[in-house]
């Protein structure tokens, strides 16, 4: 009787496992779908079938049966894998190509060939070229058109500002000094000219100092007092036949010679402390003050659209010179310094139209490279200009294609003129362009423009 009621309720527990399952099945075709019902049912028979021979008395000491029920169990486990899904209906966008031919019964006697899965088509891919290599000649374009090139807007704006300033400046001027004979002020530097500029940011504006040459004679500056080719000075002469007071400039005469610094200290007076600059600014839409602390005669603006630094030169043209009111440092004060800008200007664009050249180009990478470099930055302006002319006297070829040629040509230039501690003038060979540089500035820039001589990317990096 205990023997029954233990099969007896085995069969109740089997029945009740039977039921769960069934009723388990009969709901995963609505839950699952056709194919999830087909693999749970496999899975769920399995299953059963282990429950049912673990449950079931053993043969003991049978080792064949144990054997035969293991492997039986291994490959009720077997059918437990994954079922491929069906084919996926071709979408709407797809009905334009071609469908699959049917595969073609084998003929009889032939053996079927076995399918072979089509891979699914990768998708082309672009190779990544390697970065090229830029040359030379690309990187000294690519740097100028992306640093160097300025906008015409604000060239157009930073021009208009400045003649405007010039403007009220003369009428000022021809207020206040009527006995004065300035000549119409008139805007010069890299910023028009073409150069130097790397922003629309500097403007020279020069003021004519009209002399009469009957009573005015210049000093060459090999006898001045310091010996220098490049200063001169103006001499007050016939003082017996014409004396003082009659020319306009006496006022300005320091032992018997037109004083340079004196009249820079009466223009800077006027521009610091007798022009209406807010009222003047507010006219022109913009703050201007000058520079009280600076020795030379500096006009500070500002503009919503632009900053602009001016500064004024008064200017001396006798006997085919050019002369500046801008003394060395020290307490001479009677010096001019001959100005060879206009015609450094006049004779590269010169050379450029006849040979279609690249020097302007050439100049500005130059200029804007010393010009934002600590070690390099008196070299920009003259020196480098009087190099590229000194050049272009034994290299003709000056054409955009050999850009980086000449560039390297000028750096090596540069160097040679630094190690004699000489660069001679373009127009004046007796004038030593490095002569104001101290020995350390020269050991410097050699240094550092010979390592660029075989490395020149390293001029080109931010600084």
């Amino acid at each position: 009787m205990a023997e029954f009621g233990q099969q007896r309720g085995k069969r109740q527990e089997d029945g009740g496992l039977g039921n769960l399952l069934d009723l388990l099945l009969a709901n995963a075709r609505l839950v699952l779908g056709v194919s999830g019902a087909a693999v749970l049912a496999i899975a769920t028979l399995a299953v059963k079938r282990l429950i049912d021979r673990a449950t079931s008395p053993r043969d003991d000491g049978d080792p064949k049966a144990e054997q035969k029920t293991l492997e039986e169990s291994w490959q009720d486990l077997a059918l437990i894998k994954p079922t491929p899904k069906p084919p996926k209906k071709q979408r709407r966008e797809d009905l334009s190509e071609p469908l699959l031919s049917p595969a073609r019964p084998p003929a009889p006697g032939e053996a079927p060939k076995p399918e072979v899965p089509s891979a699914p088509p990768e998708s082309p891919q672009v190779e990544s070229s390697p970065p090229r290599c830029l040359t030379l000649q690309e990187k000294l374009l690519c740097h100028y058109s992306s640093r160097l090139a300025v906008p015409e807007v604000q060239v157009s704006l930073a021009s208009q500002l400045a003649r405007s300033i010039s403007t009220q400046l003369q009428n000022f001027l021809r207020s206040k000094c009527p006995e004065l004979p300035f000549g119409s002020l008139f805007l010069s530097g890299p910023l028009l000219d073409g150069l130097e500029a790397l922003t629309a940011d500097h403007v020279h504006l020069m003021l004519p100092v009209v002399l009469d040459a009957t009573v005015w004679s210049l000093i060459p500056g090999e006898d001045t007092v310091v010996r220098n080719p490049q200063y001169w000075m103006i001499k007050r002469t016939d003082l017996e036949y014409f004396p003082r007071g009659c020319s306009p400039w006496d006022r300005f005469i320091v032992g018997r010679y037109l004083s340079s610094n004196a009249l820079n200290e009466t223009l800077h007076k006027m521009l610091v402390a007798s022009i209406n600059w807010p009222a003047i600014g507010s006219l022109l839409g913009s703050v201007i003050y000058p520079v009280v602390a600076s020795q030379e005669l500096k006009l500070e603006v500002k503009h919503d659209q632009v900053e602009l630094s001016i500064a004024l030169f008064p200017v001396v043209e006798m006997e085919n010179k050019v002369l500046l009111a801008a003394p060395p440092e020290g307490p001479v004060e009677n010096l001019w310094l001959e100005s060879f800008y206009r015609a450094e200007v006049a004779k590269v664009k010169e050379l450029d139209a006849g040979d279609s050249g690249a020097r302007q180009h050439c100049l500005r990478i130059l200029n804007g490279i010393c010009r934002s470099h600590p070690a390099l930055h008196k070299l920009s302006g003259s020196p480098l200009t009087h190099v590229v002319l000194h050049l272009s006297a034994t290299s003709s070829d000056w054409a955009e294609e050999s850009l980086a040629e000449r560039f390297q040509q000028v750096l090596e230039e540069l160097v040679g003129y630094l190690e004699e501690g000489v660069l001679p003038s373009y127009f004046n060979h007796k004038i030593n362009l490095f002569c104001e540089l101290l020995e350390e500035e020269i050991d410097e820039m050699g240094f550092m423009l010979y390592r660029a001589i075989s490395e020149p990317e390293l001029l080109l990096k931010e600084k």
